[in-house]
């Protein structure tokens, strides 16, 4: 290694060798050291610029970013309207499946008048629709497997039997398990 020296080459040449060598391993861990440091700025510039990234400067979504990101985001200027459709706007809705395809009708009545509290019969020939989806209850399947052991009429052995190929060793089969797996992954 020829790294300049604050000294004079006359003055190195009068330190002692052992003193020389002491010096230039020094010198040497410094390098490796300058070198440590050279990576860690670069590692620590690259995890700063990845935290100044928002929504706004990366690809990623909006709910990924901070709280304290709502705060700094400039908000918009009013524009004098009410928030929502407005007026003359033609609304968006999920369709309504037709009557003869739902499989469960409720008719709601109302018991009583809201105003004077009248009892109220009679029909309405054209109800509010209101129509809720939901996935019915999932009914497992449980299968007991029933492992007999025989005595050998010959011997006196005792042979227990085998599960057959497929069935699993657990208490829970490939469904379940995929299941499992993907509510933790999820």
């Amino acid at each position: 290694m020829t790294t300049e020296r604050p000294c004079s080459q006359e003055l190195w040449d009068q330190t002692p060798a052992a003193v020389q060598d002491y010096l230039r391993a020094l010198e040497g861990r410094v390098t490796a050291l300058e070198a440590v440091v050279h990576g860690l700025e670069a590692t620590v510039r690259h995890l700063t610029e990845r935290l100044q990234q928002d929504s706004r400067t990366s690809s990623r979504p909006p709910s990924s970013d901070p709280p304290q990101a709502a705060a700094t985001r400039p908000r918009r200027e009013p524009s004098g309207r009410r928030p929502g459709g407005q007026p003359g706007h033609e609304g968006h809705a999920r369709a309504l499946v037709p009557l003869d395809a739902v499989d469960v009708v409720c008719p709601v009545k109302p018991a009583r008048c809201r105003r004077c509290q009248h009892p109220l019969s009679g029909e309405d020939p054209h109800p509010q629709r209101h129509q809720v989806t939901d996935i019915p209850p999932v009914q497992p399947v449980v299968t007991e497997y029933q492992l007999h052991q025989l005595v050998c009429p010959v011997c006196g052995a005792v042979t227990p039997a085998a599960l057959s190929a497929g069935v699993p060793t657990g208490g829970f089969g490939s469904r379940v398990q995929a299941i499992a797996a993907l509510c933790t992954g999820a």
